[in-house]
């Protein structure tokens, strides 16, 4: 089943992981709880959807080069609910 979203790993050492994630109009990427803090750097000016795992949400406006990080134990399913555009953003992770 497609979920309207693709990652693509574009390095992972001892303590970094880059991943380039790319939802299309209408995808997701599926509930997932994050195993460490992270930073987002979007590549779009866009809106994607946050559905938390207690089931609040909200709309989390991206501006192409803003980063934001967040902690670890995030849980959520990001959708790109608004746009007709792909919503593109690089995700970096610190493993150690």
């Amino acid at each position: 089943m497609s979920t309207g979203s693709h990652a693509e790993q574009q390095l992972e050492n001892d303590v970094f992981r880059v991943t380039k994630w790319t939802i299309e109009p209408g995808g997701s990427i599926p509930m997932h709880r994050h195993e460490y803090e992270y930073v987002v750097i979007p590549l779009v000016t866009d809106t994607m959807h946050v559905v938390n795992a207690d089931g609040s949400e909200f709309d989390a406006e991206l501006v192409t080069g803003q980063s934001y990080t967040r902690a670890a134990g995030a849980e959520h399913r990001i959708e790109n609910r608004g746009s007709a555009a792909d919503v593109v953003f690089v995700e970096v992770e610190r493993l150690a």
